[in-house]
Formats: C-alpha cells, structure tokens, sequence
C-alpha cells in the first residue's frame, strides 16, 4: 500500500508540474526576468503549492502518527551552514541559468528534447561525483577523530 501512495503521489506531482508549466524552462527564465517581458504567473504556481504545503504540514501533524509508517521523521538540524547556502546558491543558478530544477527536469523527460536530456544526465553526474566526495570527507573527518 505504501509503495502505491508513494507512485501515485509522484503522478500527481508530476501532473501539477506539467499543468502549471513548471517543465517549460521559458516559463521559468521568464519569470526570472524582471526587466524584461516579467510572466508572474509563476507566483501562482508558488503559493498554490506553499498554501497547499503550509495546510497540509499543520494537519498531518495533529496526528500521533503518519498512517502509513510507524512514526514522523522530520528533520533535526535547524542551524544554517555554509553547505546549506552554497547548495541553496548554486541550485538557484542552476534554475535560473537553465530553467530545470530536479523534478520537473525529470517529468520533462518525456518530451525527449536533448537538453533536458543533457540536463538530467549532468545533474545525475553530478550527485554520483558529489556523493563520492562527500563519502571520502566524511570518512576522513570520522577517521581523524577516532
């Protein structure tokens, strides 16, 4: 029952992603693009999906427990570090040089376009040599205090 909730909550992400233009990197640059011809539209798109986000965070949390698993796993860390503002930095250039960021980078994929081919197989690189990185820091940190 979980893995079925979990698909069918991707169809519906991935619709609202394609029905509200959010795989369109146009749509995207121009929103971004203040000084020239702006489309706002995209605030829509946002607060519809922060109000839905804000709502359903509040309710879901009034229960003991989540309904399919055994207990909430919400995040622990509320500090901001330098990590967390270079990704934020370099995941915001990222969207705003190219118009993809991960999700609807991967719903596009359908078109068959080759940059967001390009795109996802750079991304996809990307992680897997981070991961490699970050592993090798990691155990290097975690060996230098034992």
């Amino acid at each position: 029952m979980g893995l079925l909730m979990i698909f069918l909550s991707g169809v519906l992400f991935a619709l609202g992603l394609g029905i509200s233009g959010m795989t369109q990197p146009e749509k995207i640059v121009s929103f971004l693009n203040v000084v020239g011809e702006w489309d706002p539209s995209l605030i829509f798109v946002m607060l519809g999906a922060s109000m839905t986000y804000l709502t359903g965070y509040g309710f879901i949390l009034k229960r003991s427990k989540p309904i399919l698993a055994e207990s909430f796993s919400l995040p622990t860390r509320r500090d901001i570090d330098p990590p967390l503002v270079f990704g934020s930095l370099l995941f915001g250039l990222g969207w705003g040089l190219v118009g993809f960021c991960p999700g609807p980078a991967l719903v596009a994929l359908v078109t068959g376009y080759d940059s967001v081919l390009i795109f996802v197989l750079a991304m996809g690189f990307g992680m897997y040599f981070f991961e490699g990185i970050d592993s090798r820091f990691q155990r290097g940190v975690d060996g230098g205090a034992a």
